[in-house]
């Protein structure tokens, strides 16, 4: 089973701004999710995060030393990273949500972020071992949702109608045939906590 983990939450993330590339720790909350997130979890025979702070922080909970791997990195927003979400004028966000092939100036476009998840799922489905072992992504909300266009096989113009809420778990298992989303946003572990 494939559990694609968002990050625990920082500053940033509570103050509304578009968190891409640039690079804050988890706040006090951030890191109480983090923990919470792994307890949920539970042992883990694979971990693979992002290579971004929050990312690698938040997979310090599971005690085990993750795998590095680029593909799970957070969209590229380009001149857009670090803006609060208003600033982004109206035209801009409706081009945006109607293009898979709209790239933010500096950025990348959803199609590019979707090839890129893609294959790091259809490498991990291909040698096997994610259905027989718990393997954990600790990802951004981005890549978890072009990870669930995949479960699903649709485009990623479906990722605008997904929210995903900090240290969330989604389940995808795999299959010969592809993908199969089994569980979507799960944040029962972070009832206790406040945020």
């Amino acid at each position: 089973m494939l559990f694609i983990v968002r990050h625990g939450r920082t500053a940033h993330n509570a103050s509304g701004l578009l968190l891409g590339r640039i690079d804050p720790p988890l706040d006090e909350l951030g890191r109480a999710q983090a923990e919470a997130l792994a307890a949920a979890i539970g042992p883990v025979d694979r971990l693979i995060s992002s290579p971004l702070l929050r990312t690698r922080e938040t997979a310090k909970a599971f005690g085990i030393e993750p795998i590095i791997d680029d593909r799970w990195i957070e969209l590229d927003y380009g001149d857009y990273d670090g803006k609060p979400l208003g600033e982004i004028a109206s035209q801009t966000w409706s081009d945006w949500r109607t293009d898979p092939d709209f790239r933010p100036p500096n950025g990348e476009t959803l199609s590019e972020l979707g090839d890129r998840v893609s294959g790091a799922l259809d490498e991990l489905a291909s040698d096997g071992s994610a259905s027989d072992r718990t393997t954990v992504v600790v990802t951004h909300v981005s890549p978890i949702k072009a990870a669930v266009c995949w479960g699903l096989g649709v485009d990623q113009m479906t990722s605008w109608r997904l929210w995903v809420a900090p240290a969330s778990i989604t389940r995808i298992g795999t299959t010969p045939r592809g993908g199969v989303l089994h569980t979507f946003n799960e944040v029962a572990h972070l009832a206790d906590l406040q945020g």
